[in-house]
């Protein structure tokens, strides 16, 4: 055996191990790592270990899993018990909902063009006779093209579901939070935690509700420390259902369009500390209510990272608010203008200890209004942990907080201000054989306005302003072991 062949066989062998390896050349020269930089040709498709702090994509805490092309098909079960299982104000019908779903997840990687795709498919059994079965649909598709100094993404996320997302996977309604949260690019693409592009839905009542979110962004570097990255995302939410008030009047919900765009520039300072500065552009058309809310953003960002430890984000600054609203008075159509100045921004910090693992998220832009207002400012707070606690057994825990306040006195759902909405949950997994998982899960929801009786229509003693749920949920599970598709 010459020395050739000796060096390529250590060369496959440590490329079985799951981090990214120094490959030598025949000729005993060590090759380039594979990071899409400046001036160097497009590799294999790998995870960029510190990526722009201002792109839609961000690094996870194992950035050197080696990219894989693979297919997985799941089957997931929940029963739940909900103390409030129709989220009504003051409710307290005591109902059980079941769900089954389906999953597939595709990720195929070639030279130059990356995809990845999760679909989510089933139903969710409510116990009440009032509601019955309920469709849960969730597809996201994420296509890559790389070139030597840069990348461009194509994705796309569309769901039905009869409840919002914030907070929802703990209802068993979703069949979501068994899956171990967002599956679209595991492995190769990182995670996705821009939202200023997308924000969270809360829910009133059992309302089901179409989002689709479609972006294009690019990522392009001008030199080794610098590159520039632009996006543009058009979005969507519709409701299939209204509120019912104490005198059986039917209040919509109000749909919205959402068109956003931003641009940054982006610096590394060293080789765990990044700086951008960015400008974002948002606006929601409320057709239904002849209403529109502009917001220009201006952020100062800073990004720290230690591999395989911690991710550090915080970014903030000013954003302009234009309000239009078209009002109708003594027969002549007036259109109003509002404007305002406030303060955007968030703070992302993913934590790893020896054994647990943080991951934390504040942040404070303006929404949609969760289709209860048209138009708010929205501060959120998010705090999940996990930890394994033997083999076969692991905890999490998740909290989340979020206050909205509307931006315009006109066109509500409710008679309110604000409303806030929050939960914390607990629960542990146990791993039965390698494609089988098992879990327990209890969750705590509130969601409260500021007013004694914000449904209009509603009036008395007996009208109230609080939603409180608490689920119990117990599940299965299954998933194939990956098929990989090298």
């Amino acid at each position: 055996m010459n020395k050739g062949q000796v060096i390529l066989m250590l060369a496959l062998g440590l490329s079985m191990c799951p981090r990214i390896v120094s490959a030598q050349t025949d000729n005993g020269q060590q090759s380039v790592p594979p990071i899409p930089a400046y001036g160097q040709e497009n590799p294999a498709p790998a995870v960029n270990e510190n990526p722009p702090i201002s792109a839609i994509d961000q690094p996870g805490l194992e950035p050197h899993a080696t990219p894989e092309s693979f297919l997985l098909v799941g089957a997931h079960f929940r029963e739940s018990a909900d103390s409030n299982e129709q989220n009504q104000l003051g409710g307290s019908s005591v109902g059980f909902i079941t769900s089954g779903v389906g999953s597939l997840t595709l990720q195929r990687l070639w030279k130059t063009y990356d995809v990845a795709m999760d679909y989510l498919g089933g139903v969710a059994d409510y116990s009440a006779s009032s509601l019955g079965v309920e469709q849960l649909q969730q597809l996201d598709v994420d296509n890559r093209i790389n070139w030597k100094r840069g990348q461009l993404a194509l994705r796309d996320a569309f769901s039905y579901l009869p409840e919002g997302n914030f907070g929802g996977a703990g209802y068993g309604a979703l069949g979501l939070g068994g899956l171990g949260g967002n599956l679209l690019g595991a492995g190769a693409f990182g995670g996705q935690s821009n939202t200023f592009f997308q924000g969270n839905q809360i829910s009133l009542g059992i309302t089901p509700r179409l989002t689709n979110l479609g972006l294009a962004d690019v990522v392009e570097y001008l030199s080794p420390k610098s590159a520039i990255t632009m996006a543009a995302g058009y979005g969507l939410v519709h409701f299939f259902g209204n509120l019912l008030s104490e005198t059986g009047e039917n209040i919509s919900f109000l749909g919205s369009r959402e068109y956003t765009g931003q641009v940054a520039y982006d610096r590394i300072l060293g080789p765990r500390d990044q700086a951008a500065i960015s400008y974002g552009y948002q606006a929601f058309d409320f057709v239904d209510v002849n209403t529109a809310v502009h917001a220009n953003v201006i952020q100062a960002m800073y990004g720290h990272r230690i591999s395989g430890r911690m991710n550090f984000l915080v970014s903030a600054g000013p954003q302009f608010i234009h309000i239009s609203v078209v009002e109708n008075l003594f027969g002549l159509t007036l259109p109003l203008q509002v404007n305002h100045i406030g303060l955007a921004g968030r703070i992302s910090l993913q934590y790893r200890f020896p054994k647990t693992e943080l991951s934390l998220l504040a942040q404070r832009y303006e929404t949609s209004g969760s289709g209860l207002f048209a138009g708010a400012e929205s501060n959120t707070v998010r705090l999940d942990a996990t930890r394994p606690l033997t083999r076969v057994w692991d905890c999490f825990a998740d909290l989340g907080y979020v206050k909205e306040t509307r931006l315009q006195d006109a066109a509500a759902t409710v008679n309110a201000g604000s409303f806030s909405y929050g939960y914390g949950g607990v629960g542990v997994h146990r791993y039965i054989g390698r494609s089988l998982r098992a879990y327990v899960s209890y969750q705590f929801n509130e969601l409260g306005f500021d007013t004694s009786c914000p449904v209009p229509g509603t009036s008395g003693a007996g009208c109230a302003h609080l939603s409180q749920r608490q689920v119990g949920t117990v599940g299965l599970d299954w998933t194939l072991r990956p098929i990989r598709l090298d």
